[in-house]
């Protein structure tokens, strides 16, 4: 019972010591900053553009079929992606200015979950694609509208969660984080449901049991068994980029002012409940 407690406490130590959520082994925090402040603003100017183009088009679903749009995994996720890079970016700018990240200033829960929205981003974007295309895609798309937000939406959702992969000196996600992606998922599955009992529709297909029942299952625990091999895939391509880039080529991080080390107590790096050495 100790142990599990342990698992699910907070650590009474430094959160992100070295400030792995700001810096990357490759570029400096101000460059860092421009690509998540970047995606941020094209994750939102797709979400923002596509609620109002559908709702003015009667050809798309008009009203209906925008707010329709909040049922879907693929949307969720996607306002998922703008909201993290929002906030990394401000995380970052505070870093490359003065040092001190807002995130370091943050009470403790919130600092949790700004971990666990960053695996949120680098695991349900791969599922998303994986889904996408080997599941929902029938056909290519013959205007430029439909094909520039699918590959927006179904491709580049998987090269953002790439880049915070490997580009940031972020640490594994801890194995806390797998159970609460699962239950996430399971939250998902409950609202596509209630979607169907006020709307009527099933937002995805596979998901109608009059398709029959061993279908629908097999659907169901094959996605949640996807997201288990993403997260551990996730795992380990985070382990292959620290040893690559920290041990094998000695790049321990960018840092502000300029360093190419972190000096100062502030950035001791520190092993904690959600942190790791490669």
């Amino acid at each position: 019972m100790s142990a599990l407690k342990r698992v699910f406490s907070f650590s009474p130590g430094l959160f992100d010591s070295s400030h792995r959520f700001e810096t990357s082994w490759l570029i400096t925090p101000w460059a860092l900053f421009f690509f998540r402040a970047f995606f941020s603003f094209y994750a939102f100017f797709v979400l923002i553009f596509n609620l109002i183009w559908t709702g003015v088009q009667p050809s798309y679903g008009g009203g209906a079929a925008a707010s329709l749009s909040f049922s879907y995994f693929t949307i969720l996720t996607y306002w998922g992606l703008a909201f993290y890079f929002l906030a990394s970016s401000i995380h970052t700018l505070t870093y490359a200015r003065t040092g001190t990240p807002l995130l370091a200033r943050l009470p403790r829960p919130l600092q949790a979950l700004h971990s666990l929205l960053y695996t949120s981003i680098t695991t349900y974007p791969l599922l998303v694609t994986i889904v996408y295309w080997a599941i929902l895609y029938s056909s290519w798309f013959p205007t430029p509208y439909p094909r520039w937000t699918n590959i927006s939406q179904h491709a580049l959702n998987s090269l953002f969660a790439l880049f915070e992969l490997i580009i940031p000196r972020t640490n594994r996600p801890p194995w806390v984080h797998l159970p609460a992606l699962i239950l996430i998922l399971a939250l998902y599955l409950a609202l596509a449901y209630l979607t169907h009992y006020t709307r009527g529709v099933y937002v995805y297909d596979f998901l109608d049991p009059g398709n029959g029942k061993g279908l629908l299952a097999g659907y169901i625990l094959g996605i949640a068994a996807g997201i288990v091999v993403i997260f551990l895939l996730v795992q380990g391509l985070v382990w292959l980029r620290k040893w690559a880039t920290e041990r094998k080529m000695g790049r321990e991080g960018r840092f502000h002012g300029g360093r190419a080390k972190a000096q100062g107590d502030a950035e001791l790096e520190a092993t904690r409940q959600w942190e790791d050495k490669a």
